[in-house]
Parts: C-alpha cells; structure tokens; sequence
C-alpha cells in the first residue's frame, strides 16, 4: 500500500505482521531478522522473532507468548484482513493516505472478557534515535537486576529516552494512561497514536540494547502502543487489561504518521 510518499507492506500469512514501513523520505522504519522458521509456525508454538510490526492478542507475555493471533493466517475480509480463534474474531481494515496510516480494529468476543492489545512496533533506529513522551510520566521500569518505578525518562539515573548506542542492556518500560508517542531519528520522526473509547492504554518501550536473548544477542527496540497496561494479562490488575463491553465489540484506531 503506497500513497503520499508512505510505503507500507504488510504479510496476511504470517499473523498479519506489518513488514516494512518507509516515510517519505525513504526511511525503513521496521526492524526486521532474519528467521525463517517464522515461515512454519502454528497457533500454539513458542514466539519467532522476525521483527517488523506484531499483532499482540490476548496478551503480550505469558501464554500463549505474543499473544495468539501472530501465529494464524489473516483471511481476506472486505477491505480488510480478519483472524479467528476459539473463542474471539480480530479484524483489521488499513488505509494508507497523504496524512498516514490509519488502521482500524474491531474485536468481536464474549462480554466481559478481558484482554491485552499491542501494537509491538520493532523499529530500525541508530544510536542516536529518541523516544519523546511528556517528561516526567509515571512508568513501571523492569530490568535484569530489578523491577521499580520511576518518572519518563530517568530510570535510575538512565535516559531511557535514548536508544542507543548498543551497551548490552535490557530495560522494559510501561507507561500507563499514554496513547501516543513520537521517535525521531536524526531528521526523521515517526508517531503513533491509538484511539479507543472506554479502554485503559498504555505506551510500552522494549529496549534491547543489544542484552538479549542470553544465546546470540542483538539490538532490538520496540516502540508499542497498548489496549491495557500490562505486558501479561494474569498480571494485569483491574483498570490494566481491555474488557470487552456488553454489546460483545470492541473498536480501536491505530494513526501512524512519518515525516
């Protein structure tokens, strides 16, 4: 899907993952591996990290690991792409345009259940890319040593508005009650914004500075706008998971814009 100098593709097969995004200026702005047993996977299996744009549903970590939709086909529905599971209907409709990206959810599932959205963003940055939130936002910061509390974007005497260079560090951070959020990189920006209606969001940071996984390491950052406020939802207290209302719908906007 290509208009206004936006270049998006996206892979219905595998999970609906968005696979490359490039702005105006040329910018690639996904991140993406190498992992071709990404080609093979079936709902259940453990997560393949390929990169790019994941859909995250029911939950982020836990089980099953990423959520249980980027594991399964994407069929065609209408303007859009829709996936099914045992017990819930996941569609997804994207239009690309001279102001953006705008891709519009509908969730269908039993009243009262609770879930986690994510939007798992693994972006292609250099060392000096930032992520720009309001100074000072309350975020929940978890590393190797610890888990705390702390206010964007000092954790613990690390920015962790900066993205780099590589130092071998691992640091997830989630900032609940944020919906937007903006990186730039060198004279590049890229801003996301969720919009939804009666549902706790969050901004989620994953900044792998090359700490991660333990067996071959590599640098990954992952920008994520969130339905919830938990990565896990059997952590997620009330007020920090999506619950599906009684009409049995669920209806969220995701605007990407690149400049």
């Amino acid at each position: 899907m290509s208009t206004g100098g936006i270049d998006l593709r996206v892979d219905a097969e595998h999970g609906g993952r968005w696979t490359s995004l490039r702005g105006p200026d040329g910018k690639e702005w996904l991140w993406r591996r190498d992992a071709p047993e990404r080609d093979r996977v079936r709902p259940g299996d453990a997560f393949v990290d390929a990169g790019g744009l994941e859909e995250c549903f029911p939950t982020v970590s836990g089980e099953p690991d990423h959520g249980d939709v980027w594991s399964r086909r994407w069929e065609p529905d209408g303007d859009g792409l829709a996936v099914e599971g045992a017990d819930y209907r996941l569609r997804r409709a994207i239009v690309v345009d001279d102001t953006g990206i705008t891709a519009s959810y509908e969730l269908r599932a039993e009243p009262g259940r609770r879930f986690i959205w994510a939007a798992h963003a693994l972006l292609d940055l250099s060392g000096q890319a930032r992520l720009l939130l309001p100074e000072g936002h309350p975020m929940d910061v978890s590393t190797d040593d610890a888990d705390f509390t702390a206010g964007w974007p000092d954790a613990d005497g690390v920015d962790v508005s900066a993205l780099g260079p590589d130092d071998g560090s691992v640091t997830f951070c989630m900032m609940a009650g944020l919906n937007e959020a903006t990186v730039r990189d060198g004279d590049s920006t890229l801003t996301m914004r969720l919009e939804v209606e009666g549902q706790p969001t969050a901004i989620a940071l994953w900044r792998n500075l090359g700490g991660w996984p333990e067996a071959g390491p590599y640098r990954s950052i992952g920008v994520e706008p969130m339905i919830g406020a938990r990565a896990g939802l059997i952590r997620a207290e009330p007020g920090r998971a999506g619950v599906v209302p009684p009409d049995g719908e669920v209806r969220w906007t995701l605007r990407m814009t690149a400049s």
